[in-house]
């Protein structure tokens, strides 16, 4: 076994004990797997670090639980910080242990921190690999949970954290009702 494979299977043992069941499978794991695929597809060329903070980047995403944290924006965005501080740990974790070394751990936390997206080619494309995955997977049940107005919102959130590159194929492999797809031109 590689140490990329060690490291996923590792990662993906993790995520097995997530109690919430999607597809018949643990929803992080298959998170997970769902996130490799499209890093292979979009970045076949990727570097070790940056497929394994793909997979990795929601490691045990449900032993931080929002109701956990105050209400509210400042809630919100204390619990997005801890979240990730937990999964790039655990990933580095991970990694040393999977042989890799503690600079290839720390610039797959710095990835999936998202610590300089829009200048760092790495981060970008996760970011990017993060975007497709949800429009892929989760867009379309959660769009029917939201109000029409915020998720518009969030589309266009969701467009201008993408690369150009990212965003031009998006409009060619989706097929967006117009006032969506037009967040997505570049």
């Amino acid at each position: 076994m590689t140490r990329l494979e060690q490291a996923f299977a590792m990662i993906d043992a993790a995520n097995a004990a997530d109690p919430t069941q999607e597809d018949g499978q643990p929803a992080a794991k298959l998170y997970g797997q769902r996130m490799s695929a499209e890093m292979e597809r979009l970045f076949p060329d990727a570097a070790d670090p940056l497929k394994i903070a793909a997979r990795g980047q929601h490691i045990e995403r449900w032993t931080l639980k929002r109701k956990d944290f105050p209400e509210g924006r400042t809630g919100y965005l204390t619990w997005r910080s801890e979240l990730a501080e937990h999964h790039a740990r655990r990933v580095g974790e991970i990694m040393r242990e999977a042989g890799y070394s503690g600079d290839d751990a720390a610039a797959a936390g710095r990835m999936i921190r998202k610590e300089g997206i829009k200048r760092d080619a790495d981060v970008q494309a996760l970011e990017d690999v993060i975007c497709f995955v949800f429009l892929k997977w989760y867009f379309a049940p959660f769009a029917g949970t939201q109000d029409p107005d915020k998720l518009d919102r969030i589309v266009a959130k969701t467009a201008r954290k993408m690369s150009a590159e990212g965003r031009a194929r998006v409009l060619d492999e989706f097929d967006l009702p117009e006032a969506f797809a037009e967040k997505f031109r570049v």
